[in-house]
């Protein structure tokens, strides 16, 4: 099992597709901040709190021209239907085999999905990392704030 990514790691590389079926890419996003939240399933409780955290926080993430994604691996016709159901403006990205949690080391117990974040800046190196499983309405709170560092930095 992978450890998980710290704050001046960088980012392996990873091309994902969303529920829409655009392909995101550790390539497509060089040069811009983003942040990639994993998280257990769509429609459980704490995964509900956390999207819908992300979702009321979005329009200052897109003023700070973040990017916004989450993971789980729920296929992309659950992620599609979570996404309408909750009015989800960010794309989230199917991970059926786990290869993106296992490159961000988002697993515990070697194959249970971990609730983490991470927020990677524009040379695509970890700038800021929330792991909490029971706080899933703060994920968003501590990536706006390394967001408002690092983009009043840059």
């Amino acid at each position: 099992m992978a450890r998980p990514l710290a704050v001046g790691d960088k980012v392996p590389p990873f091309d994902v597709r969303d529920s829409s079926g655009k392909t995101w890419s550790s390539a497509s996003l060089s040069g811009r901040p983003f942040v990639v939240f994993f998280y257990p399933a769509d429609e459980s409780p704490g995964c509900v709190k956390e999207a819908c955290a992300f979702r009321d926080s979005w329009e200052e993430f897109e003023a700070l021209h973040v990017s916004v994604l989450g993971v789980s691996r729920d296929d992309d016709a659950s992620h599609s239907a979570f996404a309408q159901h909750r009015r989800l403006p960010f794309a989230l990205l199917a991970d059926p085999d786990g290869k993106l949690h296992a490159a961000f080391g988002a697993f515990h117990f070697g194959s249970v999905p971990r609730r983490v974040s991470f927020l990677v800046d524009a040379a695509g190196k970890v700038a800021a990392v929330f792991d909490s499983h029971l706080q899933p309405g703060s994920h968003p709170e501590a990536m706006l704030v390394g967001a408002r560092k690092l983009t009043a930095a840059g």
